[in-house]
């Protein structure tokens, strides 16, 4: 991935990570545009920042993905990158009486899915543009799961094997496959992430984030230092005892 002189699409860019990145990305030398499901944080985002384009998206809606990626395409016909962050994080009490599946299928559908159908749109266009990349955002809970949000560790699980798959797939074809897993960062993602003092700021996250897109453009992951306790627990040979540690902080 080139570092600038792109034409960006982010997904869920209305607010935390996605937001500080469009920033970042837009302040590089890039044309970044953004998605997200609820219109007032995308037009606060472009009130704040002139010259970050917004458009409407949720990426669950499996209907909603062929017409908008058509729409993106039409207005910035450039379009060479897009990074899937959209993501939901919720906890799930699977002992609890009445439990339901509401939030592991909206998870699935925005997390996992989402991401699939919208690379699936866009391809064919991507294919035929220079210095293509996809960004996926994964999580430190691919590698070591959170047991209090089993479905969202999952869907991040499931993101990192399927980006492998893609950047083996689209190599012949030049296009950059980057998996950017986070650690806990300071937003709202979940409640209490952005109050807890284990979160990662924000603003060194991105910035540290940037840098190693600098340093490695084509990637395969991006991964501060702070998530190799969780990314590099099972090569390390103490996946238990950080599974053990994660589980009982929390």
């Amino acid at each position: 991935m080139r570092i600038t002189g792109n034409v960006i699409l982010i997904t869920g860019g209305g607010s935390g990570i996605g937001r500080a990145l469009a920033i970042a990305l837009h302040e590089g030398g890039n044309s970044v545009i953004v998605a997200g499901r609820r219109l007032e944080p995308l037009e606060q985002l472009a009130a704040d920042v002139p010259g970050i384009a917004v458009a409407q998206l949720d990426v669950a809606d499996p209907r909603a993905i062929a017409p908008f990626a058509a729409s993106v395409i039409a207005a910035h016909p450039a379009l060479n990158v897009v990074i899937h962050n959209a993501g939901i994080m919720a906890a799930e009490d699977l002992l609890a009486d009445g439990f339901a599946l509401d939030t592991a299928e909206a998870t699935i559908a925005t997390n996992l899915l989402g991401p699939i159908r919208l690379t699936a749109a866009l391809l064919p266009h991507l294919r035929a543009q220079p210095d293509a990349s996809i960004l996926t955002v994964s999580s430190g809970l691919a590698f070591v799961p959170l047991a209090a949000t089993p479905t969202y560790s999952a869907t991040k699980a499931a993101i990192h094997s399927w980006s492998q798959s893609l950047r083996a797939q689209l190599a012949p074809v030049g296009i950059d496959v980057i998996e950017i897993a986070p650690p806990a960062v300071a937003t709202d993602l979940m409640p209490g992430h952005a109050q807890n003092p284990q979160s990662m700021p924000l603003g060194a996250y991105v910035a540290e984030t940037m840098a190693l897109l600098e340093a490695h453009p084509h990637g395969p992951e991006n991964t501060v230092e702070r998530v190799g306790f969780l990314r590099n627990a099972e090569r390390e040979g103490r996946y238990d005892q950080t599974f053990t540690m994660l589980n009982q902080r929390h």
